[in-house]
């Protein structure tokens, strides 16, 4: 399992979320990334999803 970190901003650059889970792979990741996000309502805001080695899985401005 590897740990993936999840960050939400508001329009001026405010954290709006930030947290991190554990998945076995990038496209897990993704798809809890995705979930958390939907559950929460930041789907349209910006948010990024990063792996332990700092590839983006997810991301939206």
């Amino acid at each position: 399992m590897r740990t993936y970190a999840l960050t939400v901003f508001s329009k001026t650059g405010e954290k709006l979320l930030d947290t991190s889970f554990t998945a076995e792979n990038d496209a897990s990741a993704k798809e809890i990334g995705q979930a958390q996000l939907e559950e929460e309502g930041y789907t349209e805001h910006t948010h990024r999803c990063v792996s332990p080695d700092a590839k983006l899985v997810l991301f939206h401005r």
